[in-house]
């Protein structure tokens, strides 16, 4: 128990949350805020000056971080309960602060409201009524405590989901370098559980290239995009080489909040081009391998002087069809008319190797991706006596590349657009907290409309985290439907409620057979049905219309129907509406709406279609779905 109310200090690189913490502590009554501080060095200076009674610490600071600076300040004030305050919510960082001698672990999703009252018990004093009654100038308590928690949503990891199934590895670090967050990608290259790397110091992983990672961290504490490296991974029987880019994670201010790497194996990539700078070598072990590998021998023309089993099952050719035809014969017309066979012998003559991927021709006129390797060959008395060639069809690791190519760039896409979907929101609701906060005279009406605004960013906030979250489990394979009774009514007027709450205003109807009794997982087909409104809204024209109808005669199917007074889908992109990613071009979004509508209809054992404009109908968006759905 501490006699007195008890002295605090609090550490954060947030000017915003400082003050946010300081006025919650303040008006609490329970304690005394003596410091302030913006980093793990600043934390350790006011600990030895103000040896408070408990110390708010965050965890992701320039400079020095909460981790590195927790056992300095225990040690310069050991009565001083360190209290982790932190936007990373991962149990094992809590388990690590816990070790290193936090008294507790307070994430910044915790209610503000409540955590005076959570340190006071840290520090075993009784908690008494707040002692000034609740600000008014900016309305109710409870819309001011939305207001502020809103603040702290900043401070949160946004991407859980992605995070956890991402294909290539991924972690979230403080600004010092300490891993307080890995994905199981990142790992498993490791060779570790991701709770083991938590609290680690990413550049004691990078197999001495530690000064590069310090590097990356100040380039991104200086402001830049991102910085990338590339480093040994250890372990391993065999050298495995990693390519790390380490990215800035900014508050709506643009100040850093904490880092964000991402790890790719690349030895497969660094080996090919290995292969092309050793070309004796990478012949030895062809030769090795004849059946994988078609090896043969040109003249100093270019014709085919000797054939092996390699090229023959290869290029398709027997030995007798092929043997004193030129080599041009196995590449494109295109490559012919410009003499580029003849290019290759040219430049093999002149550095003593030619070596490049690229399109060849079978004999049945089929193409596949050649890895080739053109020598040229001297006898003893250093004549130019022909070529040794060396191709192998590397089509299936081309196709590899792709798909992987393809999934990194749709990553990268999620990422880019759901950060910028996240802009506009977040932008809304911290100026409006800004006006409601600093401009006395706002009067209700304005200040209802503020909160209103407030209130449609948050629905939209939450929405685009409910479509990440449906998309991720959807690629996961592991999105479970729940079917259970319900009606027509029930699934699509609450769909039109929600669209009204998030926008008050908005003309939406509902209507037919609103008795028609349902067995479908309510929840995924109202997410769609919200969607397909948002749809309608962000693209089209009120009044939004949605419809539902039991198909005659057998009546075991329901067809529900949105749409709204505007000119249609463009044509251009009707093909590709349900694609990842497809947006329109009048207006924004992540493009995964549309997705999740197909994708839950699907796994219904229905469809989603898009139906354009005619003469009597506007255009419109269908879910044709069984009545009654099975768990799937």
């Amino acid at each position: 128990m501490v006699a007195g109310r008890p002295t605090v200090v609090i550490v954060d690189d947030s000017d915003q949350l400082r003050r946010l913490v300081r006025s919650r502590l303040e008006r609490s009554g329970l304690f005394d805020v003596v410091g302030e501080g913006r980093d793990g060095t600043e934390a350790i200076g006011l600990a030895y000056q103000h040896r408070p009674d408990l110390l708010l610490l965050d965890t992701s600071m320039p400079a020095m971080d909460g981790l590195e600076a927790l056992p300095g300040i225990l040690e310069i004030s050991p009565g001083t309960r360190v209290v982790m305050y932190t936007g990373f919510e991962e149990p094992s960082l809590a388990e690590v602060a816990r070790e290193l001698g936090a008294a507790d672990f307070i994430a910044k999703s915790h209610p503000i409201d409540r955590v005076p009252e959570r340190l006071a018990e840290v520090v075993g004093v009784p908690v008494r009524p707040p002692r000034t009654p609740p600000l008014t100038a900016v309305g109710p308590r409870s819309e001011r405590t939305e207001e502020d928690q809103q603040i702290l949503a900043d401070h949160l990891g946004r991407f859980r989901d992605i995070f956890d199934v991402a294909a290539i590895g991924m972690a979230t670090l403080t600004l010092n370098g300490s891993v307080v967050g890995a994905n199981r990608a990142l790992s498993s290259m490791f060779l570790a559980r991701p709770s083991e790397l938590v609290g680690v110091d990413y550049g004691r992983l990078t197999s001495g290239k530690g000064a590069q990672f310090d590097e990356a961290l100040e380039a991104i504490r200086r402001g830049e995009d991102s910085f990338t490296f590339e480093h040994q991974l250890a372990g391993y029987s065999t050298p495995q080489v990693a390519r790390a880019t380490l990215s800035p994670v900014q508050d709506s201010e643009g100040s850093p909040l904490f880092a964000f790497l991402q790890v790719q194996d690349i030895t497969a990539q660094r080996s090919a081009e290995d292969r092309f700078r050793r070309s004796e070598e990478r012949f030895r072990l062809l030769i090795s391998a004849v059946e994988e590998y078609a090896i043969f021998m040109l003249d100093t023309q270019g014709r085919v002087m000797s054939w092996n089993a390699g090229a023959q099952r290869i290029k398709g050719y027997r030995a007798e069809e092929i043997v004193g035809q030129h080599f041009r014969v196995f590449y494109p017309a295109e490559q012919q008319r410009i003499r580029h066979p003849e290019d290759e012998l040219r430049m093999a003559l002149r550095d003593g190797s030619y070596a490049e991927e690229g399109w060849r021709i079978r004999k049945d006129g089929g193409r596949f991706w050649a890895s080739v390797v053109i020598t040229a060959v001297f006898d003893d008395a250093g004549r130019h006596v022909g070529f040794a060639k060396v191709t192998r069809d590397q089509t299936e690791r081309r196709r590899a590349e792709e798909g992987r190519e393809r999934l990194l760039d749709q990553q990268r896409r999620l990422l880019a657009v759901t950060g910028h979907e996240l802009g506009t929101p977040t932008a809304v609701i911290d100026a409006t907290v800004e006006s409601v906060l600093t401009d006395g005279e706002l009067s209700e009406q304005d200040r209802a409309r503020l909160l209103t605004e407030v209130r449609t960013s948050t629905r939209r906030l939450q929405n685009l985290s409910a479509d990440l979250l449906t998309a991720s489990r959807l690629d996961a394979g592991s999105l479970i439907l729940r079917p259970s009774p319900t009606t027509l009514e029930s699934v699509l007027q609450g769909a039109a409620d929600r669209a009204r709450i998030a926008a008050p205003g908005v003309d939406v109807r509902v209507s037919g057979d609103l008795d028609a009794e349902l067995t479908v997982d309510a929840v995924r087909i109202g997410q769609a049905v919200d969607n397909l409104i948002s749809n309608a809204l962000r693209h089209g024209r009120p009044p939004v219309l949605v419809e539902g109808h039991v198909t005659p005669p057998d009546t075991d199917r329901v067809i529900i129907e949105v749409s709204d007074a505007g000119s249609g889908v463009d044509a251009q992109i009707r093909d590709r509406l349900f694609d990842r990613f497809v947006v329109g071009s009048r207006a924004g979004g992540a493009g995964l709406g549309l997705y999740i509508v197909q994708e839950v209809s699907r796994l219904h054992g229905g469809e989603a279609r898009y139906e354009p404009p005619s003469d009597e109908l506007p255009g419109r968006f269908v879910l044709d779905l069984p009545r009654h759905a099975t768990a799937a």
